[in-house]
C-alpha cells in the first residue's frame, strides 16, 4: 500500500468524521488543529505523517513534553494529543478508534442496523441474559462499523483478512489478566456474531 501525504491523510480522516457524524464544532476544532500540524511539517520539511512528527508538534504548540505522556494530564491536554492519535490510528487502521458515542448510535448505515437488530433477536432467542444481549450487540455493532469504514457494503463482503484487521484495532495495549479476559469474551462474541451472519 502507497504511503499517504499528510495532506491526503487530514483530508481522509477529515471525510471519515463527516461521515460519522462529527458536530461542527468538532470539526472546526480538528480542522485548526490539523492547519497548524500542516504548517508545522512544512517548515521542518516533512510530507508524511510520524509518531516523532507527532510528538514534536505536540512539544512545540502545547508545550506537552514526551515525559509529560505518563502523568496525569487535563482535559484540554488529552483532546490536544487526540487529535495526533486519531491521525496516526487513521494511517495504521482506516478508522477512528476510541470515539465517543455521545448520541449512542454507533451505526449509521440503515443495512447494518437491520444486521444488529437481527443479531439482537438471535441473542435475545437463546435466552442470553440482557446484560449478555446488550454486550454483544454493542460490540457486534461496532465490529459493523469499522467494517462499515472500510467501504463494505453487506456482510458479504467480510473477509477473514476484515476480521483479523479489526481485532488488531482495539487491541494494541500490554497484555494483562484482565486484557485476556476480554479479548477472550471479545472474540467470543464476534464469533457468534459471524456464525449468524
Amino acid at each position: 500500500m502507497q504511503k499517504k501525504s499528510l495532506e491526503a491523510l487530514v483530508y481522509d480522516l477529515e471525510q471519515e468524521l463527516l461521515r460519522l457524524g462529527y458536530t461542527e464544532g468538532s470539526m472546526n476544532f480538528y480542522k485548526r488543529q490539523w492547519k497548524k500540524l500542516l504548517e508545522f511539517a512544512e517548515e521542518i520539511g516533512e510530507l508524511y505523517f510520524t509518531e516523532s512528527l507527532g510528538i514534536n508538534f505536540i512539544e512545540k504548540h502545547f508545550n506537552i513534553l514526551k515525559k509529560d505522556f505518563n502523568r496525569t494530564l487535563t482535559q484540554s491536554e488529552v483532546q490536544n494529543l487526540r487529535v495526533i492519535r486519531m491521525l496516526g490510528d487513521f494511517q495504521l487502521h482506516g478508522t477512528v478508534l476510541r470515539r465517543y458515542y455521545k448520541h449512542k448510535e454507533i451505526l449509521h448505515n440503515p443495512y447494518f442496523i437491520k444486521v444488529i437488530d437481527e443479531f439482537k433477536r438471535y441473542c435475545m432467542d437463546r435466552d442470553y441474559s440482557s446484560v449478555t444481549v446488550g454486550h454483544y450487540t454493542k460490540q457486534a455493532a461496532k465490529f459493523l462499523d469499522y467494517v462499515d469504514s472500510q467501504s463494505i457494503s453487506s456482510c458479504n463482503g467480510i473477509t477473514i483478512i476484515i476480521i483479523n484487521n479489526y481485532i488488531k484495532t482495539p487491541w494494541r495495549v500490554i497484555p494483562t489478566k484482565r486484557w485476556s479476559n476480554s479479548y477472550a469474551l471479545y472474540v467470543r462474541c464476534l464469533n457468534i456474531f459471524t456464525r449468524t451472519n
